[in-house]
Parts: C-alpha cells; structure tokens; sequence
C-alpha cells in the first residue's frame, strides 16, 4: 500500500477517534483532543492527493477510497456540530445529499470505467466545510466570544450553497460521460 492510500486509510481510523474526543465530555480539554485529531484528519486529505499526483500514486484504490474517507470525517465534524447546536440538520441533509448524489454518479461511472474528476466547486466545497468546521470547533474548544449560532448558521450554508453548486456541476457533467443504457 503506497503512502497516499496510508494516508486515506488513517483518515478512516481517525474519524471515530475524533468523533470519540470531541464527544467525551468526561476527559479534560476533550473539545482540544477532538479538534487537533480532525485537523490531523483534515491534514492528511490535503497531502494524500498532493503526494498522488506528485510521485504518480494514483491507484483505483485511492479514487474510490479517498472520497469515501472525506465523507466519513466531514460527516462526522457535521454530526458533532448539529450536537452542540451550531450546524442545522438542514445543512445536514443538503450536504449529504450531494455526496450521495454524487457518489452514486462517481460509481454508475466508475462501473464503466470512466473517472469523473472533482471540479473547482466540489474542492472549495470540501475546502470551506474542512474551514468552516474547524473554525467552528475551535470556538467551543477555546470558547472563543466571536462564535454565536448566527456565525456558525452563515459559515454552514455558505458550505450548503457551495455543496449544491458543486453537486450540480458534477452530475450533469457527469451524466454526458455515462452510458445509461449500457449494461
């Protein structure tokens, strides 16, 4: 297994501990252990595609694996946020449609041997929610006076526009690519 897939794969074992941390209440500056894990987490998704391209690592493995560890460790950060409050479970479910949506897309296509790759919109997508949540995490760790519900509301839907956008983009890009007869 090359380093980049590693890299995916421990974004994958990072999630539950993040999500463990930052929801055990009963270990001090739990909010500090969740955060730094998810910035770890966040962290190894910039570089496991950056080392990919870079060295030519790029493996059916890691195209199928690496979107899937992005969902479970942003889906997690969401989860957790709507638990405390700062996240509404409508931008929950715009963002989770659009990954399923565009997983689905990702698959049909993949199915026939056809790669759709992320467009500019799905990457400030994934960039603003990685932010956002970080942002917004950093808040209730550090209990910084700047993040009100409202703050949070706008930074989230920011993501939700930008998750709807994007989600748009791929599939009808994605649909011109896939033979929906073909069987």
């Amino acid at each position: 297994m090359n380093l980049p897939n590693k890299l995916t794969v421990a974004r994958m074992v990072l999630t539950p501990v993040f999500l463990f941390f930052f929801m055990a209440d009963f270990i001090p500056y739990h909010f500090v252990i969740g955060l730094a894990v998810y910035v770890a987490g966040c962290i190894t998704d910039f570089l496991d595609g950056k080392i990919a391209r870079k060295y030519g690592l790029i493996t059916v493995f890691g195209k199928l694996a690496d979107p899937v560890a992005d969902k479970m460790l942003t889906t997690a950060a969401l989860l957790v946020l709507m638990k405390y409050g700062f996240c509404s479970i409508y931008v929950v479910f715009i963002i989770l449609t659009r990954e399923f949506a565009v997983t689905s897309v990702r698959l049909a296509a993949a199915a026939q041997g056809v790669v759709i790759p992320a467009n500019i919109w799905g990457k400030l997508k994934t960039v603003s929610q990685m932010v956002f949540t970080i942002a917004i995490m950093s808040g209730i760790a550090f209990k910084i006076a700047f993040l009100t519900s409202l703050v949070a509301d706008v930074m989230m839907w920011i993501t939700a526009a930008l998750a709807v956008v994007s989600g748009i983009i791929y599939i009808v890009n994605g649909v011109k690519l896939i033979d929906f007869d073909k069987k």
